[in-house]
């Protein structure tokens, strides 16, 4: 067996503070509500090309050859087609309320081969299902909170079944996590390389980032040796990065292979409640960690500050019981227990998988 003692993490992005969306909307002269449906509109643009570029660029064979059934390759096409739908639905609500839709942007996204593809995807979707519940309290109005609704239930079935995939847990916590629009601007601006000059801004400016350090897979079995694990090399974003040591899909990442197995994926498993996890801020004159800095845990509907230890520039704290799968974790100035404060958040978030405990049913 495979396993990842102190991280199976992805080191995404950088978190996002900026004005909410109520607020930028009242700046603009515009309905909240179209502030939200362009908002959405950003995301499924995002997604809708990610998935687009992954079916013309790898075939049922390779997806094969990368350990993935046929049925697999088959219901990545539907939610291919689920996310252009969505683009189409958000495009003419927005036109028929009069407004100019956003058009979609270019995009990096740094994956090299299927199974770098599936990680990310499984990210990005769980992103996305936070996202539509966040915003979801923002919206007037009973029709467009139904049509968001419908969206965040097929972009939840999404989730499950890209992280089913991966062998984790589908529904690991009980209660879905909501993140804020900002730091969900955030992670997808990672991605944006430009948009076109008529897009109207957003508003949002992120956070330093925060990234997830750990040690590497260990096995645990006798036959095991050193030369059956292939690492990636830091990547195109760098340490920490995407790409990099740390990262989603560098070395120490979650996509490291077994040399000569391409059909069988790497068994590690997360940190769990009470693990001490770390994480690197991006330190500079402009941002520094606090004197008594917290690691606030975003997970289902908790939010839990953690008192930090610091060695330089890593911040560490232990995983609290409430953490359960794709967690959102901030470094915060402040105690932030029950309810994050954007204006104690001075890094982040960084994405963390934790694995839920065994079941106990009664």
């Amino acid at each position: 067996m495979f396993t990842r003692y102190a991280t199976a993490a992805l080191a995404l992005c950088a978190g996002a503070s900026a004005a909410p969306l109520a607020d930028l909307a009242k700046r603009q002269g515009q309905n909240i509500d179209v502030t939200v449906l362009q908002f959405a509109l950003t995301l499924e643009h995002l997604e809708n090309v990610f998935y687009r570029q992954a079916v013309d660029k790898f075939d049922e064979h390779d997806f094969e050859k990368a350990g993935f059934s046929k049925d697999y390759y088959n219901n990545l096409k539907y939610i291919a087609y689920d996310e252009q739908q969505h683009v189409q639905l958000l495009s003419n609500a927005l036109s028929a309320a009069g407004v100019t839709p956003v058009q979609e942007c270019t995009y990096n996204f740094p994956y090299e081969d299927v199974r770098g593809f599936v990680t990310l995807s499984s990210v990005l979707e769980g992103v996305g299902t936070s996202a539509y519940l966040g915003g979801a309290p923002l919206i007037t109005s009973d029709q467009y909170l139904t049509t968001a609704g419908s969206i965040l239930a097929v972009e939840a079935l999404h989730t499950s079944y890209q992280r089913n995939a991966l062998n984790k847990v589908p529904f690991a916590n009980p209660l879905y996590t909501s993140l804020d629009p900002t730091s969900v601007f955030s992670i997808a601006a990672m991605f944006i390389e430009q948009c076109p000059a008529d897009n109207p801004s957003l508003g949002f400016t992120a956070y330093p980032a925060l990234t997830v350090q750990g040690d590497t897979c260990n096995c645990e079995q006798d036959s095991c040796k050193d030369h059956q694990y292939k690492k990636r090399e830091p990547g195109l974003l760098g340490d920490g990065g995407l790409l990099g040591d740390g990262g989603l899909l560098g070395k120490d990442g979650l996509v490291d292979e077994l040399l000569g197995h391409n059909d069988d994926l790497m068994q590690c498993t997360p940190p769990m409640a009470g693990t001490t996890v770390s994480f690197k801020a991006a330190t500079s004159d402009k941002a520094t960690v606090p004197a008594d800095p917290y690691l606030t845990f975003v997970s289902g509907l908790s939010v839990t500050s953690v008192k930090a230890q610091v060695e330089g520039s890593t911040v560490s704290a232990a995983v609290p019981d409430v953490a359960m799968g794709q967690t959102y974790v901030f470094v915060s100035s402040g105690d932030v227990e029950g309810s994050l404060d954007n204006s104690q958040v001075v890094f982040g978030p960084a994405v963390l998988e934790v694995a839920p405990p065994k079941p106990a049913l009664n």
